[in-house]
């Protein structure tokens, strides 16, 4: 699936089975939310908390996948061609950091 169809298929379930976006500034808070979500599985699977057993079962992918789909709805809602936007940050990436990371000592 590309970027492009991704956001199709959301804005199709969204008027189908979700009825209409929540506001942007809604779907911001929710965004907030997920990301919260995965940070508490980052820092307890893979850094120094401890892991409640309330969280041994919580699938990284799936909370990741709740992150990509609010931020495709926020894309949709305020006009943004994620697939244009990514080449251009890409892009953007490349030029300002083509020799930034090769010569930062702390990754060699």
């Amino acid at each position: 699936m590309t970027i492009e169809e991704a956001q199709q298929q959301v804005d199709q379930w969204i008027k189908t089975t979700g009825v209409r976006y929540f506001s942007e500034l809604t779907n911001m808070a929710i965004l907030t939310e997920e990301v919260g979500e995965v940070a508490r599985i980052m820092a307890r699977r893979y850094g120094e908390q401890s892991e409640k057993e309330s969280d041994k079962n919580k699938d990284l992918g799936d909370e990741l996948a709740d992150v990509l789909w609010v931020v495709i709805c926020l894309a949709n809602q305020t006009g943004v061609n994620l697939t244009e936007a990514f080449h251009k940050n890409l892009e953007k990436k490349t030029l300002r950091d083509k020799d930034r990371h090769q010569q930062n000592e702390k990754l060699k």
